[in-house]
């Protein structure tokens, strides 16, 4: 029953963080069917943001969360501006975007590097305590992660199935045609949506960088795992991506105790390959018929 708990209370950890970093993800791709490579580099940029608000100005964690937020999601739309908007419509749109994204993201981690040097540091970010379950001690910093994952969620589902915006974003990502002749402003919604997406992964990167220490290439696990939850739930669906994030959050605690860390994130590489062959437009896509 301990290692039950034990297993539930990581699980559970890992795919709160790994579902607040994969709506990020998967917003940008489901409205601009583009891949946001820098995404992990946001992540970073996130938590040292927090570092510098709370250590160097001396400002309480909330100010520092605040910060990052702000500053990814500035980021973001630098991202849209300078990268995505002058790609729109042209050919070939998806890979050059994805080559260009993975550029952004390299200067963004040289910055942080540049900046704040290579050693790892410690997020001062962390609440302190433990919380017994049974004979099991769940630290209060993975009840908070949870906690603050969960609302994240109910607000983003809240903003996209019940307000003005939401409804916006989701018109322009069935069809932007569409969209732009029932008046909505497509540049302005994929501006938000990157925004969105940078203040997304700025907490993501502070959770992340909680539990284990600060890096300019924090990032880039975390960004892989989301990919491989966008593939499995299947790309551009939210909800189905914030499911599979919890579940292969577990099945990656499950895979850790059972197997032993090294070979938990081979599990999920099988995973997705098993997925790809099964339903090659993911667990909770939909399949595309094309006539010709």
């Amino acid at each position: 029953m301990d290692v039950a708990i034990q297993i539930v209370a990581s699980g559970l950890t890992l795919g709160a963080m790994y579902a607040v970093s994969t709506i990020g993800l998967s917003l940008v791709y489901g409205s601009l069917n583009m891949l946001n490579m820098a995404h992990g580099a946001l992540l970073a940029l996130g938590g040292y943001i927090c570092l510098y608000v709370m250590t160097a100005l001396g400002m309480p964690g909330i100010v520092g969360v605040l910060a990052a937020v702000v500053v990814c999601g500035l980021v973001g739309l630098i991202i849209y501006l300078t990268t995505a908007a002058p790609m729109l419509g042209g050919e070939q749109f998806e890979t050059r975007v994805f080559i260009a994204t993975i550029g952004f993201g390299a200067v963004v981690e040289n910055v942080i590097l540049k900046l704040f040097g290579p050693q790892p540091t410690a997020q001062p970010l962390k609440l302190a305590g433990d919380v017994v379950i049974g004979n099991v001690h769940v630290p209060n910093q993975n009840l908070l992660i949870l906690v603050v994952a969960l609302g994240l969620m109910v607000g983003v589902a809240l903003l996209l199935k019940r307000s003005r915006l939401g409804r916006a974003i989701r018109a322009t990502a069935q069809s932007r045609e569409a969209a732009q002749l029932m008046g909505v402003r497509v540049a302005a919604i994929y501006a938000v949506v990157l925004a969105l997406s940078g203040g997304l992964a700025a907490i993501s990167g502070i959770m992340v960088s909680s539990l284990s220490s600060l890096l300019p290439n924090l990032g880039g696990d975390p960004m892989l795992k989301a990919f491989i939850i966008c593939i499995v739930a299947g790309l551009g669906n939210v909800t189905g991506a914030v499911i599979a994030a919890i579940a292969l959050g577990l099945l990656e605690a499950l895979a850790q105790y059972a197997l032993g860390v090294q070979y938990s994130f081979a599990l999920l590489l099988l995973l997705v390959i098993v997925v790809l062959i099964w339903r090659p437009y993911g667990l909770f896509g939909r399949q595309q018929v094309v006539r010709l």
